[in-house]
């Protein structure tokens, strides 16, 4: 196939049209490329429509000249254009590719409408080298399967239409059309390792194995293909190690797995919470942490993605907890929503006919919002006699993690709600009249993801 306008139609009719396709466009050789092949085909006030957008990431001195030069190119071809501006800095242990990646594609996502679909130029050689990258560091085939042609982004679409052509096809394509693009001189920096296998490893590959990158790329398909049919037995088999109230896999349906089969189960559990699987040193610990615990251990596994936690039975799957102020004593009007710190979620109180806080109490007295150091105790309504707060937790089935951030509601000093498990009896209103309960609405860290 050669590319041309009409071999890119071709490749967007195989896929669900779109209300709207945006280019994703760095003003380099191979977005250039694609930026041309689409203003080709676009026609006034007719399907499909295109539109280019820039993703300035503020990572070189010439980022802003790189803007005005894809927008001047944007005007010349006569497609709309958009400039997002992001923060691409690295997090600590995180490279600086990944940042800019994370960082881009979060911005790309943002801007979709339903159904849009975002084009990228990435070709035959690109698939080459994510393919040896991911095969260095170890990749299962998830990885080797390389970049998909089509895929998820937000609440649209990422599509891939020039997977099928070389980089030498889009470099003889731009010199033929005269195109005038810029080189990014951070693609010369041999420290990223991209980059090193573009201009070292490839090269000496080819030496060899000239079509080495057909090969290749049609090796990423086989791993696609595996890795569908993988992928459909992992969400099997995590359905059937599932709780079936709650997004927590069970011990021991997980246990009764052969155990390559309880990897995909974890990796799918993962992946459906929106989470970049972690490593397999990881996945082994969550597989033997988590699963060989003694019936009285609460295991935590920690990566920079999230944490899987065991509580009796059930794997949790959390997002990353940060610092907690144990000690905080927040005060509260009782009538506005509470936002609480640290990431604890927030307080509404509500009035309801039956079980709940005296109005005259909550209307009259000092309100304050603390959490646990140990000893404390309440009555619940409707049940004899005053237990500590580490029983009534224990026999409600409360993870610890959870025990330790739930809010208690103090009335002058004297506990009076226990998030919205408990109303302590001292503090509590005549039964089947009108009072005051509290709802907590807890983050993600107490429900799991």
């Amino acid at each position: 196939m050669t590319l041309s306008p009409e071999a890119l139609s071709g490749i967007l009719a195989r896929h669900p049209p779109a209300p709207r396709y945006w280019v994703a466009y760095s003003g380099g050789l191979d977005s250039h490329v694609l930026l041309h092949l689409c203003a080709r085909l676009q026609r006034p006030g007719q399907p499909p429509h295109f539109a280019a957008v820039h993703v300035h990431h503020g990572l070189q001195p010439q980022a802003e000249a790189w803007a005005e030069h894809c927008q001047a190119t944007c005007q010349t071809e006569g497609l709309p254009f958009r400039l997002l501006r992001v923060d691409a800095r690295a997090a600590p242990g995180e490279s600086p590719e990944e940042a800019a990646r994370k960082a881009r594609y979060r911005a790309l996502a943002a801007l979709l409408c339903p159904g849009e679909t975002v084009l990228t130029a990435h070709h035959r050689d690109d698939q080459a080298e994510t393919l040896l990258l991911q095969l260095v560091r170890g990749a299962g085939l998830a990885g080797l399967a390389g970049m998909p042609a089509r895929g998820v982004l937000g609440p649209g679409w990422l599509l891939r239409p020039l997977l099928e052509f070389s980089r030498a096809e889009l470099r003889a394509y731009a010199e033929a059309e005269r195109l005038r693009w810029i080189e990014d001189p951070s693609n010369e920096n041999l420290a990223y390792d991209r980059n090193f296998i573009r201009e070292r490893v490839l090269p000496l590959i080819r030496t060899r194995w000239p079509r080495a990158e057909q090969s290749i790329s049609r090796a990423a398909q086989h791993c696609a293909e595996a890795q569908e049919l993988l992928a459909a037995l992992g969400r099997e088999r995590c359905r059937s190690a599932r709780h079936p109230a709650r997004p927590t896999l069970q011990v021991e349906r997980l246990r009764a797995l052969p155990a390559p089969e309880r990897r995909l189960a974890v990796r799918e559990w993962l992946r459906g919470a929106g989470l970049r699987p972690p490593s397999s040193r990881v996945l082994e610990q969550i597989l033997h942490s988590g699963l060989d615990a003694g019936p009285n251990r609460n295991p935590v596994i920690r990566w920079r993605a999230g944490e899987v936690r065991r509580y009796r039975d059930e794997l949790y799957l959390l997002p990353p907890t940060g610092p907690f102020d144990a000690g905080a004593v927040i005060p509260w009007d009782g009538r506005s929503v509470l936002r609480l710190p640290d990431g604890n979620g927030e307080l509404t109180a509500v009035p309801v006919q039956g079980p709940g806080i005296a109005p005259a109490r909550w209307e009259k007295g000092a309100i304050t919002v603390r959490y646990r150091h140990g000893g404390e105790t309440c009555q619940p309504v409707g049940r004899p006699g005053a237990r500590e707060l580490k029983k009534l937790f224990q026999e409600a089935g409360i993870p610890p993690w959870v025990r330790e951030r739930t809010p208690l509601i103090y009335i002058d000093n004297r506990l009076a709600a226990v998030g919205e498990w408990w109303i302590c009896e001292a503090a509590a209103g005549a039964a089947g009249e009108r009072n005051v309960a509290v709802r907590w609405r807890a983050p993600a860290w107490c429900t799991g993801i």
